[in-house]
C-alpha cells in the first residue's frame, strides 16, 4: 500500500486532481467528506460540539448550521483549537479504518486541505501539492464559487502560503494551466504512484505509522 497525502491551496484544484486520480484507480479518502460525516445528526461528535459551543450552533433540522460555528471560530483561536480538538481524532480514526479496509496493493490518496498546515507529511509515504497562482486561486473563488474577492482573500490568507505548500511536496502539479494538460499531467503522477506502490509492495511496505 502506498499512503499519499494531496494537499492543495483553496482554489488550487484539488478536488479535480483527487477525481482524476480516482479515475485512475486510487482508493480516496476526503477529509473534508469525513469531517461532515462525524459530526452528523446524532454522533457523539455532534453532540461534544454542542457541548462545547452551545445549541446556538443547530439548524433548525438538527444539524450542525456549518456557517454559523464558522463564523465562531474563524477569527478565534481558542475556540478554533477546541473545535479542531474534538473533530481531528474523529476524522483521524475514520481514516485510519477506510485506509485498513483497502486492498494491500492500492495507492490510498488522503485528501487533507490543512495538511501543511497540521504538519502532517510525516503520515505519508509521499505528499502531492496541487499548485496554482494566487491570482488563479482568487479568480476561481470569486467567478466560479461567488465568494467576494475580500472573503477569498481572507480564505487564502488564513491557509498556508504557496512556499509552505511546495516545501513539503514529492510531488507538485502545475493547475494553471487548461484540463486537457492537467489530465495528461495527473496521468503522469498516477503512472508513478503506481510505480512506487508496487516498489514497495516488493520490497516491503513501510511500517504503519
Amino acid at each position: 500500500m502506498l499512503k499519499v497525502g494531496l494537499t492543495g491551496g483553496i482554489g488550487a484544484g484539488k478536488s479535480e486532481v483527487s477525481r482524476l486520480l480516482v479515475a485512475g484507480g486510487a482508493v480516496l479518502i476526503d477529509a473534508d467528506r469525513i469531517a461532515r460525516e462525524v459530526v452528523a445528526p446524532g454522533t457523539p461528535g455532534l453532540a461534544a460540539v454542542v457541548e462545547a459551543f452551545g445549541e446556538g450552533v443547530l439548524a433548525d433540522d438538527g444539524s450542525l448550521d456549518r456557517p454559523k460555528l464558522g463564523s465562531l471560530v474563524f477569527a478565534d483561536p481558542e475556540r478554533l483549537a477546541a473545535l479542531n480538538a474534538i473533530v481531528h481524532p474523529l476524522v483521524g480514526a475514520r481514516s485510519r479504518e477506510l485506509e485498513t479496509a483497502a486492498p494491500d496493493d492500492a495507492v490510498v490518496v488522503h485528501d487533507v486541505p490543512l495538511l501543511t498546515e497540521n504538519g502532517l507529511a510525516p503520515l505519508y509515504d509521499l505528499v502531492v501539492v496541487v499548485d496554482a497562482d494566487p491570482a488563479t486561486q482568487l479568480d476561481r473563488l470569486v467567478r466560479l464559487r461567488g465568494m467576494t474577492e475580500e472573503d477569498a482573500r481572507a480564505r487564502m490568507a488564513a491557509q498556508a502560503t504557496r512556499e509552505q505548500r511546495r516545501q513539503i511536496a514529492d510531488i507538485v502539479v502545475d493547475n494553471d494551466v487548461p484540463l486537457p494538460d492537467l489530465e495528461r499531467r495527473v496521468k503522469d503522477v498516477w503512472a508513478e504512484l503506481v510505480r512506487r506502490a508496487r516498489t514497495a509492495e516488493g520490497s516491503g511496505a513501510r511500517a504503519e505509522e
